[in-house]
């Protein structure tokens, strides 16, 4: 299987998942010309998508979703119920017929690809993480959500390779001059992951299969990736895991989190 951040971060959101010659997109928040840039400087395909998963209706993670149903209105885009709604309302050009409608926690199979959608606690309704399966070889996928639960972790611990959120440092939060509300949206159990909470999730939870860890979503004013990766590692070491790669996504490239080539 092989995985890439093509941006992860508040200005806008997409990943590539691809297996077998198929690709699937996790999230959509660029616009139709710098995502296909970005596949095309990823080493993808367009055509080789056979569908999208949403995470959740904020326009970083659902802005471009219209303009590439507009491209690929043969190719479906998946969400849950709550999410499809709030996204057909949001997103201009979008209607609730263009979503292929899943329930949380349950397994469907796409091309190459089986897909489990898992709740996430965020400040939109019924925001989800996702499972990806093929051929034996299992990726976790988490961001934008506030609190490390053990429901989450448990997934965790069953991934070869994972995207985990890493949003903020929390010294640099509350430094940061931004309003208080924000600052308690940000920390609130519905809000962001710290890279404390990040690095606590991974030495609860890491698993003995998982060899490919990607921090995403990191806040480019209340965090930087030497932070992030220095809890981070220093949990797998407290676990003696130092052997998994760590990398750090980035929002204004492509960034790979695995190759796990068959």
């Amino acid at each position: 299987m092989r995985i890439v951040s093509l941006a992860s971060g508040s200005k806008g959101n997409a990943y590539l998942v691809s297996s077998h010659g198929r690709t699937l997109v996790v999230d959509c928040g660029l616009s139709f010309r710098e995502f296909a840039r970005r596949v095309a400087l990823a080493g993808f395909d367009l055509s080789a998508i056979a569908g999208v998963l949403v995470t959740h209706d904020h326009t970083d993670h659902t802005a471009g979703l219209a303009a590439f149903r507009s491209h690929f209105p043969e190719v479906p885009i998946y969400a849950n119920l709550m999410t499809a709604e709030a996204a057909a309302a949001n997103c201009p050009g979008l209607g609730p017929d263009d979503f292929t409608v899943f329930e949380d926690n349950q397994v469907f199979s796409l091309d190459a690809f089986d897909i489990e959608p898992f709740p996430v606690p965020h400040d939109v309704p019924d925001a989800v993480g996702y499972m990806i399966y093929s051929d034996g070889f299992t990726y976790f996928h988490a961001t934008d959500f506030g609190v490390p639960l053990e429901s989450i972790g448990r997934r965790l611990g069953e991934a070869d390779a994972a995207t985990l959120e890493s949003n903020h440092d929390v010294p640099l939060l509350r430094a940061s001059g931004r309003p208080l509300r924000l600052i308690r949206r940000i920390e609130g159990p519905r809000g962001h992951l710290s890279n404390c909470q990040c690095a606590e999730l991974v030495e609860k939870f890491a698993g003995p299969k998982l060899k490919h860890l990607a921090l995403a979503h990191l806040s480019q004013d209340c965090n930087a990736p030497h932070l992030a990766e220095a809890e981070v590692r220093e949990a797998l070491e407290r676990i003696g895991r130092t052997e998994v790669e760590v990398s750090i996504l980035a929002q204004d490239c492509p960034r790979k989190v695995c190759d796990a080539g068959f």
